[in-house]
C-alpha cells in the first residue's frame, strides 16, 4: 500500500500543505501580512522551494527581502 503511487501523491500533498501553513505563519510574524497575490506565488512553489524558504525567511529584514527571494525562484 505504501508503495502505491497515489498514496505516496496524497503523503506529499499533505507534506507540501504543513510546510506552505509553516512557511506562510513564518513570514506573517516576521515581515506581516501577506497578500492573497504572495500567497498564490508561495503556494506554487515546490516542496524543495519551500523548504529552502523556510531557512531563508531567517535572514530577512524586509518586505524586499522577500519578494528579491521569490524572484530568484522563477
Amino acid at each position: 500500500m505504501q508503495e502505491a503511487p497515489l498514496y505516496q501523491e496524497i503523503i506529499q500533498e499533505g507534506m507540501k500543505r504543513g510546510k506552505l501553513e509553516l512557511v506562510l505563519r513564518l513570514l506573517n510574524r516576521q515581515i506581516g501580512a501577506v497578500s492573497a497575490a504572495l500567497q498564490s506565488q508561495i503556494q506554487s512553489l515546490s516542496i524543495t522551494q519551500l523548504d529552502a524558504l523556510s531557512e531563508a525567511l531567517l535572514d530577512f529584514s524586509a518586505q524586499s527581502d522577500r519578494a528579491t527571494w521569490l524572484q530568484s525562484q522563477e
